[in-house]
């Protein structure tokens, strides 16, 4: 049977998850929940994830190792870090059905596609990149719409049929996302531009902080508010973040190079007192990030949260907490900022989506309060 075939009735696929994280839980809540899906098998370490995704309806079976039924599956996501993703990438193949689609869901490509490409029978591998989720790990932390109108990259081997990446096109958007073709190193060079060096420079400057602060942590005691926000990514998991610094070090030592002539090029004009060029810096940078649009998801995960400017008042954070709740905003968070040298306002309420964040601006600003988003 052709994938494009296969595809015309996609609630009848049988697919296998590989993996039951943040996005390999999402996927199989996904599938389900909104395209009717009833085959959806996981195969996962921890049998508590597996329990609770039946408990869900999420997935109709789960294995804690592989299953001779995965074999007959149309569609296999592996969702593990890239090293465990090529062991299963071997051990799939010659196993699986012919028109069986095998992919991937991790942050680099470039290792996977050429390892495929040098087998000398490749199953029909796609490489796959969401590009959406959060800090959050595991099962419980997913949920159905995590990808809507994420990008979801996909980069093809030299063996992929047309017609399986018409298929894995038609799934991306049935799950909301918005597919996109690339070349896998192409697709490296972009991630690690806009993801992996973000993440090594937010865990080099919370390491550089941390070296610094000898004075009985003033550091750490004042890094709140801004240092807080543009270091958030650096609490993402150690072990992910290995893996794909390994997978991708080729582009990233090519990358880190470019941002190290960056730096010293502020350092020199720094040093020569050059306020025109100073401002230009400056200029340039907001002008550029000023143009990205807001509305679109990107791989770094964006923070749904709303800044108000009040007065301190007992019963302040109550009066809010009961506007919203009343109208079933859900409140992830709330605090009272202490460092907020560049912030408008100093109450934080951390939302779950964009759609929570434009009801409660709507509301407050109706309720009198001074609201701004972050942006």
């Amino acid at each position: 049977m052709e994938n494009s075939r296969a595809m015309r009735n996609m609630e009848n696929l049988r697919i296998t998850i590989i993996g039951l994280g943040l996005i390999g839980g999402s996927l199989a809540r996904a599938f389900h929940e909104r395209m009717g899906m009833k085959d959806i098998i996981a195969v996962n370490r921890s049998g508590e994830a597996l329990q609770q995704a039946l408990r869900d309806g999420a997935i109709s079976r789960g294995y804690t190792e592989m299953d001779s039924s995965i074999y007959e599956s149309d569609i296999i996501f592996i969702c593990t870090p890239v090293k465990r993703a090529l062991q299963y990438i071997d051990d799939l193949s010659g196993k699986v059905r012919p028109d069986c689609i095998i992919t991937d869901v991790g942050s680099t490509k470039g290792e996977l596609v050429t390892h495929v490409n040098t087998m000398k029978n490749p199953p029909c591998f796609i490489g796959g990149h969401p590009m959406a989720g959060t800090e959050k790990t595991g099962y419980a932390s997913g949920f159905a719409h995590l990808f809507e109108n994420a990008y979801y990259i996909l980069t093809p081997c030299k063996s992929t049929p047309k017609p399986a990446m018409e298929s894995m096109m038609d799934l991306a958007r049935g799950i909301g996302a918005i597919p996109v073709i690339m070349d896998a190193y192409e697709h490296d060079r972009v991630t690690g531009g806009i993801s992996h060096i973000p993440h090594i420079i937010a865990s080099a400057l919370v390491n550089m902080v941390k070296g610094l602060d000898s004075c009985g942590g003033s550091m750490q005691m004042f890094a709140a508010g801004g240092f807080r926000d543009i270091t958030r990514i650096a609490s993402s998991s150690p072990e992910m973040w290995e893996s794909i610094v390994m997978s991708n070090k080729h582009q990233l030592k090519e990358l880190l190079d470019n941002f190290v002539k960056e730096l010293e090029r502020f350092k020199k004009i720094m040093a020569e007192d050059d306020s025109q060029a100073l401002l230009d810096f400056f200029s340039s940078a907001k002008k550029f990030r000023d143009s990205m649009p807001a509305s679109r998801n990107g791989l770094i995960a964006p923070i749904y949260e709303l800044i108000i400017n009040v007065i301190d008042k007992p019963g302040i954070i109550g009066e809010i907490a009961t506007i919203l709740g009343r109208n079933n905003i859900n409140i992830m968070n709330i605090n009272v900022t202490n460092s907020r040298e560049f912030e408008q306002g100093c109450l934080k309420i951390t939302l779950v989506d964009s759609e929570s964040v434009n009801i409660a601006f709507d509301l407050l600003k109706e309720a009198g309060y001074k609201v701004y988003m972050n942006k």
